[in-house]
């Protein structure tokens, strides 16, 4: 089922910044990670990096799971692969021309 353009343009601006991209490539680099460690790797206030990983999370492009009184943030594997998959280029391919749909 393809996003509505609402859903893409959400997750296009969250990706659009790029200390949100930095957020992404540390999810990626260390899998699960609490929001302890994130605030010390990027030395930032908890409060302007969780105004970041809600704007990631209201994308669905990471996951947090509470554990206790802490969150563990983690990236949206299969949503990402979704933004690099066909499925986007799908929905933009002039029809006729080596159309993946």
């Amino acid at each position: 089922m393809l996003l509505s353009f609402e859903q893409y343009e959400k997750k296009f601006k969250a990706l659009a910044d790029q200390r949100r991209l930095e957020i992404m490539y540390e999810l990626c680099q260390r899998g699960e990670t609490c929001v302890c460690d994130l605030t010390e790797v990027f030395d930032m206030p908890q409060s302007k990096l969780s105004y970041h990983l809600k704007i990631l999370l209201d994308a669905n492009l990471i996951t947090r799971e509470t554990k206790g009184t802490w969150s563990y943030y983690d990236l949206n594997d299969s949503e990402v692969n979704n933004l690099l998959s066909e499925e986007l280029c799908c929905t933009f391919r002039k029809t006729g021309k080596e159309s993946c749909c």
